[in-house]
């Protein structure tokens, strides 16, 4: 792994760019500390975990299947002793 000063890694971004989607991270210091981590995107997913979000997982449901379906009787969701009032006629 690659350690270089802020102004370095500024100066050269796309290097250090490429070489983080090579699969070579680069650490960033500032006053000689390190303050960021420069990782390629997947990398980053591995990392994170990082999950689908809710579009791409709609998009990538089957088409034209079938949820089974339960046919028995609605369920009431109001309940305890102020019911009754709230009920639907």
């Amino acid at each position: 792994m690659r350690v270089k000063p802020l102004r370095d890694a500024r100066a050269g971004l796309a290097a250090v760019v490429d070489q983080a989607a090579r699969g070579e991270p680069t650490i960033v210091t500032r006053r000689g500390k390190p303050v960021a981590v420069i990782v390629g995107h997947e990398e980053w997913q591995r990392l994170t975990g990082a999950r689908p979000g809710f579009a791409e997982l709609l998009l990538g449901f089957p088409e034209g299947g079938d949820l089974p379906r339960d046919r028995g009787a609605a369920r009431d969701f109001f309940q305890g002793p102020d019911a009754e009032g709230r009920r639907r006629s």
